[in-house]
C-alpha cells in the first residue's frame, strides 16, 4: 500500500498547517454541506482522520490529550470540519474490535472514512454467515466523504428473540459496509449550526453484512488490540472529541473578541478594550478556558496506564466525564459572552462570531454537554454508585452515538 507520508510527525503541527486552507473553505463548506476535494485531500495527506487508528492498520494511535489538541486546533478555523474530523476518528475506533483482515480492508485505503448514526428501533436479522439489515438512521456526520458506513443495531435471532450480552441485556452490534450500499437522504440536515458536517440520514434496504465485518464495542475488554488508547471506553474518547471541538470554537471567538475590543469604539464613548468590566470579563474567560483545557489534559494524562491490558474503572471514567462536560460548558460560556459583548458586529453573516455561535449552540445540544452528567459523577465521588451505571442510558456507559 502506498501511504502518504505526513509533513510532520507532530499531529498538532499537521493540524495547524491545515488552518489557512480550512478557513478559506469555511464559507463553501457551510453553503454546500461538503468539504471541498482539495481540502479533503490535504486532510488525508496530513493523516488527520487516522489519529486513533491502531498502528496495525497504519494508524497513528496517538494519546487522548494530543488528540484533544488536534481537534481544538482544527476547530479554531471551522467547527464543522473539526466535528467531522472528531467523528471520523471516533468511528475508526471500531478497528480494534474487528478481525485483522476486515480491519485492513476497511482502513487500508489512506483516504478511509467511516460514518454512521446512532442506534434506533432498527434491528439486524441474524442469518447464516452474518446479518441482513433494513432501516433508516440519522446524524451520520461526514457521510458525504465516507468510504464505508455502519449501522448500530440490536440483533434478532431466527426465532425472533433478541441476542443478549453477558449482562443479560440486548446486545448492540455494529455492522460495517461499503458506503455505496447506503442511500443518503437529501434534505435531512437542515439545521441552524454545524451545517457543514452534513450529519444527514441514510437508508439501508436488505443489506447483507458478513459476520467478520461486525462487532460490539460495549466492553473495552473485548478489544483485539492491546494498546492503551483502547482501554478507554468509547464514550470517554467521544466526549474528549466533543470537548476538543467546543474548546477550539470558543478559542477562536475569544481571540476574535479581543481583536474587536482593541478596535471597537461604540458611539465614540471609548474602546471596548478600555472598559474595566470588559477587561475583567476577558481575563476571567481566559482563565476559565485555559483551566478547562488544563483540567481535561491533566485528567487524561493522570489515568494513562503503562499496562496495555488495563481497562479504566468507573471512578476514572467519571473523572473523564466530569472534565469533558466542564470543558464543553466553559466553552459555551465563552461563546455566549463574546457574541453578546461584540454587539451588532456579531450578527452579520461572515463575521468571526455568528457561525461559531450557531455551531456552539448546535454542539451544546448534544448529550455530552448535559448537566445530568454532574449528578452522576457527583454520586460516584461521594461513594454512591448510580443505579444506571451499567445501562445504555448512563452517562458512564458506552454509547453508540459515536
Amino acid at each position: 500500500m502506498n501511504y502518504v507520508t505526513p509533513t510532520s510527525s507532530d499531529p498538532v503541527a499537521r493540524a495547524r498547517a491545515l488552518g489557512p486552507a480550512i478557513e478559506a473553505a469555511a464559507d463553501d463548506i457551510e453553503r454546500t454541506q461538503r468539504i471541498p476535494e482539495s481540502l479533503l485531500s490535504q486532510m488525508h495527506e496530513a493523516r488527520i482522520c487516522r489519529l486513533l487508528l491502531p498502528r496495525s492498520v497504519d494508524g497513528d494511535e496517538i494519546e487522548p490529550w494530543v488528540y484533544l489538541r488536534v481537534l481544538q486546533e482544527i476547530s479554531r478555523h471551522d467547527g464543522s470540519v473539526g466535528w467531522n474530523v472528531f467523528v471520523a476518528n471516533s468511528a475508526a475506533l471500531i478497528a480494534p474490535f474487528l478481525p485483522p483482515d476486515p480491519a485492513r480492508r476497511i482502513f487500508g485505503d489512506p483516504r478511509a472514512v467511516v460514518a454512521w448514526g446512532p442506534p434506533n428501533a432498527s434491528k439486524a436479522q441474524a442469518v447464516p454467515g452474518g446479518y441482513r439489515v433494513t432501516g433508516q438512521w440519522q446524524f451520520a456526520s461526514g457521510c458525504r466523504q465516507a468510504t464505508w458506513m455502519g449501522a448500530h443495531c440490536q440483533v434478532q435471532e431466527p426465532d425472533g428473540s433478541l441476542r443478549l450480552n453477558a449482562a443479560g441485556k440486548p446486545i448492540v452490534r455494529t455492522l460495517v459496509f461499503p458506503a455505496e450500499q447506503a442511500t443518503l437522504i437529501d434534505g435531512s440536515w437542515e439545521v441552524i449550526g454545524m451545517r457543514g458536517t452534513m450529519s444527514g440520514a441514510y437508508r439501508l434496504d436488505d443489506v447483507f453484512v458478513p459476520e467478520a465485518y461486525s462487532s460490539t464495542r460495549e466492553d473495552p475488554a473485548l478489544r483485539r488490540e492491546a494498546g492503551r488508547l483502547y482501554a478507554f471506553p468509547m464514550q470517554g474518547i467521544y466526549a474528549v472529541g466533543v470537548a476538543g471541538v467546543a474548546l477550539g470554537i470558543a478559542r477562536a471567538m475569544l481571540d476574535a473578541f479581543e481583536d474587536l475590543a482593541a478596535r471597537k469604539n461604540p458611539r465614540n464613548l471609548g474602546r471596548l478594550a478600555d472598559n474595566a468590566v470588559v477587561q475583567a470579563n476577558v481575563a476571567q474567560l481566559e482563565a476559565r478556558l485555559g483551566a478547562a483545557l488544563s483540567y481535561l489534559t491533566d485528567t487524561l494524562t493522570s489515568i494513562w496506564s503503562a499496562d496495555d491490558s488495563w481497562v479504566i474503572d468507573v471512578p476514572s471514567r467519571a473523572r473523564v466525564r466530569l472534565a469533558c462536560c466542564f470543558a464543553i460548558q466553559a466553552a459555551e460560556a465563552v461563546a455566549d459572552y463574546t457574541y453578546k459583548a461584540a454587539g451588532t458586529d456579531a450578527i452579520f453573516l461572515g463575521t468571526p462570531f455568528e457561525r461559531r455561535f450557531r455551531d456552539m449552540h448546535t454542539l451544546s445540544q448534544q448529550m455530552q454537554s448535559r448537566a445530568a452528567h454532574f449528578e452522576a459523577v457527583g454520586q460516584i465521588l461521594l461513594g454512591i454508585e448510580p443505579a444506571e451505571t451499567s445501562s445504555s442510558a448512563s452517562p458512564l456507559a458506552t454509547p453508540h452515538r459515536c
